[in-house]
């Protein structure tokens, strides 16, 4: 019995091989098969068949949203904030929707400045010919002849625009979160891209500004272009900059091969309020020889400025009350000098 099984064996073992080749071969042609189906359709066409066409309003009012007294995107009609869902299972559509209203939101926000704020918008580069491609930047009324200080807001990359700090922030929360008009303010009262645009900035107006004191705010990669104006420009920068205020900033000084002497003049004059789940204004441990770090007192990137909102300005006003101390010693100590000179004078 043993035996008549053992001489069975080979042939089952023989027709289950030719089974599971036959059942994989199956598999094959109808994973090709599928895939020759799959190649054949167009799934953004076919999308697009239950997609409605990109077409959305122009202005806020067609959108049936404005802000409140608090600065808050709501609905006319509802009073609710911002819904992106507005079509379910239509990620799409909903996303062309949302950048369709941040590109409104950026027009509203260069209004405030102008409306608001009265800057001017100064087009660079500032000898541009009509077939060049041109950006530009908004000034105060002051901003180059105000000889006591000078403010310089830089944003970081991506979506953000002049002005702006996060958009989401402004359709989610509120424009003085998400904007850069409270910094704006707030230096008013107290009379206050790329690293390329920034050093242009640099050279064709904040170099020229009469103001003894510039101070200089940036967040995420504006930090890192500040790094490289330092880089291109550490003299100038040392001589009219008194503080710096970073939040989140990428720069990297290890990257950028910033000097020892700009990593010393950084540790002094600048500090990193960086996204932490400390308390505000908590010293964290340094990641790099460069500047300070302290808490933002929240987790969310794009939140960072406007959490270190009064703490960056005790900051800046720290150091102009030093500044104000170091220049009334030094006039004391010139007229201590004269005095003395008098008076062995009159002795003689």
């Amino acid at each position: 019995m043993l035996s008549h099984f053992c001489a069975a064996t080979p042939a089952l073992f023989i027709l289950w091989i030719i089974m599971a080749q036959v059942a994989g071969q199956e598999d094959r042609e109808k994973t090709t098969a599928l895939k020759d189906l799959l190649s054949r359709i167009d799934l953004d066409e076919l999308m697009k068949k239950d997609e409605p066409p990109f077409t959305f309003p122009k202005t806020l009012e067609e959108f049936e949203y404005a802000f409140n007294e608090y600065g808050q995107l709501r609905h006319i009609k509802t009073g609710e904030p911002f819904v992106f869902n507005a079509r379910e299972d239509l990620h799409r559509w909903n996303q062309k929707r949302y950048e369709a209203l941040g590109e409104i939101i950026t027009q509203y926000v260069y209004e405030l400045l102008e409306k608001k704020c009265n800057m001017t918008k100064e087009i660079l580069p500032v000898d541009a010919t009509d077939d060049e491609p041109t950006g530009f930047i908004y000034l105060s009324p002051d901003a180059l002849s105000n000889p006591s200080k000078l403010l310089v807001l830089i944003q970081g990359c991506g979506v953000v625009r002049a002005g702006q700090w996060a958009r989401r922030l402004i359709i989610n929360q509120d424009l003085n979160s998400g904007t850069q008009i409270p910094f704006i303010e707030r230096a008013m009262q107290e009379n206050g891209s790329s690293e390329e645009h920034v050093l242009y900035v640099w050279d064709h107006f904040v170099s020229k500004a009469a103001a003894k004191n510039v101070f200089i705010m940036a967040h995420s990669y504006g930090g890192l272009s500040f790094v490289e104006l330092m880089n291109q420009r550490e003299l100038e920068v040392k001589n009219k900059v008194c503080a710096v205020a970073l939040t989140d900033s990428a720069h990297n000084i290890w990257l950028q091969e910033t000097t020892k002497s700009t990593q010393d003049w950084m540790q002094e004059h600048c500090r990193n309020w960086v996204s932490s789940p400390e308390p505000l204004d908590i010293p964290l441990e340094p990641m790099m020889p460069d500047c300070p770090r302290v808490s933002a007192g929240t987790e969310r990137h794009e939140l960072t400025s406007w959490m270190s909102f009064d703490s960056i300005f005790r900051f800046f006003s720290e150091f102009h009350a030093k500044e104000g101390e170091e220049a009334e010693e030094t006039s004391n100590s010139v007229t201590t000098r004269s005095g003395s000179h008098k008076n062995k004078h009159q002795d003689l």
